[in-house]
């Protein structure tokens, strides 16, 4: 069993969308960042960095994992699902999910922060950061024109990256012409698991709360 501490973000949605995927049996720890548990001595215990999520498998000696990507690797790995065994394809997918990592999550979150929660108005940073994630939206979809997924099947690049993407109205980021992108996002929206995965745990708060919460958060 997979104690699994998250929240619902996009870095949260990763981890519930892949357990789901692969069918196993996880028990939801949800954390209200809002109340600082998260920064708590228990927490950072499991994640020093004390952000969501973390997991622990009590099935492998409690062992505690940290960092989304992290987990997603961890769990292909442990189950040999939504990952190829061979070294290309495992290379392949390993390179989109540092896509994610290192561009989409970064840029869309910064995005996120100037668009919806900092307290000043900066157009040039609004514009400097959804310009940054539809150049990368762009990547994903010249890429997506020749390939149904990412890295060959369906795998957690797609996972990590979709988590992220499907939320692109909140930051105001266009996806205009983007046909491929759409065309993947929606298919990936359509699959039951992922369906589960993104209520897991389900948004609390309206569209204002979560403004205040996360301004409060930045203060």
């Amino acid at each position: 069993m997979i104690d699994l501490y998250t929240a619902a973000t996009p870095n949260g949605w990763k981890v519930s969308i892949a357990l789901e995927e692969m069918d196993l049996p996880y028990t939801l720890r949800q954390i209200d960042l809002s109340s600082g548990a998260q920064k708590e001595p228990w927490f950072t215990a499991i994640n020093p960095n004390g952000r969501i999520p973390a997991i622990v498998d009590r099935a492998n000696g409690e062992f505690a994992v940290f960092e989304s990507g992290a987990i997603l690797l961890y769990l292909a790995e442990k189950t040999g699902k939504l990952m190829p065994a061979d070294e290309k394809g495992r290379s392949r997918v390993v390179q989109w999910l540092m896509f994610q990592m290192g561009g989409i999550g970064p840029m869309m979150g910064q995005a996120n922060v100037f668009t919806r929660y900092f307290p000043e108005h900066l157009p040039a940073a609004i514009e400097r950061y959804r310009r940054e994630c539809r150049r990368l939206f762009e990547v994903l979809d010249g890429h997506l024109a020749n390939h149904e997924y990412l890295a060959g099947d369906y795998s957690i690049a797609d996972i990590a990256n979709w988590s992220w993407v499907h939320t692109h109205e909140w930051p105001g980021i266009d996806v205009a012409g983007l046909d491929n992108l759409q065309r993947w996002v929606a298919a990936i929206a359509a699959r039951p698991a992922v369906q589960r995965g993104i209520v897991s745990p389900a948004r609390q708060e309206n569209p204002e709360e979560q403004i205040a919460r996360a301004r409060a958060m930045l203060a």
